[in-house]
């Protein structure tokens, strides 16, 4: 590259990678768009040899540009705290952390925390507001935590809510404001200024039994690595009794050939009838009739006896899903 011509944005953007240590060169490289991924490494191959002035040509023009534009403060935390954890180490750049973050940082939009949290906690928050703030509010979540809010909604006021999402048209800025100032509020009333907690084994747990059986396999050994008390809550999550609930018959036939007449007695004591159902519908007629004269015939029992026993079947399922008789969850194949 001769030093005498000028250079463009982008051989500009070029020389200041080529600068930069592998490391920080590779983050950077790493955000963008593949087109400009292309470019970029098109004009990092042709660069040649860069004289001085080239490279006095481009930190010029990367010095204007963010004289012009300024530096964003997006996550601008967060990138203080990982530059201090990679210098110092996490725990001393935590502490210090917590004494340089300014107290008045602009807070996570309420409307931003809104779309993170499950419909369990949310339903709360906005049950008994007007139907068209639920509607904007709605219309900005995921669509299957905005339909778990709306079927936990008084009855009367679903309707309306679907009329609202459906005619919304343009919201306003002031309404999406009033709405941020709605969710401030019942947030502070509901949890008041402590930290709403997300997430948990039992999330996890959701999470990997609706993944495709390839995830379990390869996750669920790593989190044992990592936390082992961590991976026996996950699992413990993941295969309660009531998952047994949606076991085909072919699969319920195959843990109720593994369970004995007492544990099985036991563990149905504590369900509703209808829950049996699926229990009953794998064994022959004589059978099923067997067990519900038993179970009538029982009498009260101790629900430490009865969670025993349901114990005792997740077992023997989760022993017979391992060796792949059973299937919990996701499984790896499509079908049409």
């Amino acid at each position: 590259m001769s030093d005498l011509s000028p250079i463009s944005g982008a051989e500009r953007a070029a020389v200041m990678v080529m600068l930069l240590e592998d490391e920080q060169a590779a983050e950077i490289l790493g955000q963008l768009e593949p087109e400009e991924l292309r470019t970029l490494g098109e004009k990092m191959c042709a660069l040649g040899e860069i004289g001085p002035m080239a490279i006095a040509q481009a930190i010029t023009g990367f010095v204007e540009r963010t004289e012009r534009l300024g530096l964003t403060a997006h996550d601008r935390i967060g990138q203080v705290r990982s530059l201090m954890t990679r210098a110092v180490g996490e725990i001393k750049a935590e502490s210090l952390m917590q004494r340089i973050t300014p107290a008045d940082l602009p807070r996570t939009s309420p409307l931003e925390l809104a779309r993170w949290l499950t419909p369990q906690v949310l339903t709360p928050l906005i049950r008994d507001e007007h139907p068209q703030a639920i509607a904007v509010l709605l219309v900005q979540l995921d669509p299957e935590v905005a339909a778990a809010v709306l079927h936990a909604l008084p009855d009367n006021i679903q309707p309306q809510v679907v009329h609202r999402i459906a005619t919304l048209g343009p919201v306003s800025p002031d309404a999406i404001a009033m709405l941020e100032q709605m969710l401030n509020r019942r947030i502070g009333e509901c949890h008041g200024q402590s930290v709403m907690t997300m997430g948990g084994p039992r999330e996890a747990a959701d999470i990997i039994n609706a993944a495709a059986r390839a995830v379990e396999k390869r996750v669920m050994p790593e989190i044992n690595k990592i936390d082992k008390q961590l991976a026996k809550q996950i699992e413990n999550e993941m295969f309660k009794f009531e998952h047994l609930f949606v076991l085909d018959s072919k699969s319920m036939g195959s843990l109720l050939r593994e369970v004995d007449s007492d544990t099985l007695i036991a563990a149905l004591k504590g369900i509703p009838d209808t829950q049996r159902e699926v229990f009953f519908d794998a064994m022959s007629s004589r059978a099923a009739d067997g067990v519900r004269d038993e179970i009538n015939e029982r009498g009260r029992m101790k629900m430490a006896e009865v969670i025993e026993a349901q114990k005792a079947m997740v077992t023997a399922a989760r022993r017979l899903a391992a060796e792949g008789v059973i299937v919990f969850g996701a499984s790896d194949d499509d079908y049409v």
